[in-house]
């Protein structure tokens, strides 16, 4: 069974269908290529997918352990390289409840590990921080 089909719609724009659950979502090319943007561009959904990835990983070790991490946000920065047209850079920003330090080490270990960080291309620099809310009553 695939995994997903990708519909072009015409004007730089297509439906990407999850096959399994029928989701979908649209993509279209970025205004500073060609595109509307009004939509995910291709490239955005690998750089959210990173977060996406590392945030769901985060989450079952979290589950495992035990501990919360609802409530957690990722905001993500992308920069582009030209010559060739490519992803040169990831930027992700956490914010994540209160954790014990030694809790937080081994999530962060977790995202840093995650299976899209393993797949995308080397000279893609990625970084991470992570901002962990203080305990409670400090």
């Amino acid at each position: 069974m695939s995994t997903s089909t990708v519909a072009y719609l015409g004007n730089l724009r297509t439906r990407c269908t999850h096959t399994k659950s029928g989701a979908s979502y649209l993509t279209d090319a970025p205004t500073d290529n060609h595109g509307k943007g009004e939509a995910f561009s291709p490239t955005d959904t690998v750089a959210t997918g990173l977060a996406n990835c590392m945030m769901t990983m985060m989450g079952i070790k979290a589950e495992e352990k035990d501990i919360s991490i609802i409530g957690a946000t990722a905001t993500v920065q992308k920069t582009m390289a030209s010559k060739p047209r490519r992803i040169s850079k990831i930027e992700i920003n956490m914010e994540l409840p209160y954790v014990s330090e030694k809790n937080q080490k081994l999530l962060e270990h977790t995202a840093r590990t995650c299976p899209v960080q393993f797949s995308l291309h080397p000279d893609i620099e990625t970084i991470v921080k992570f901002n962990w809310a203080q305990p409670p009553n400090q």
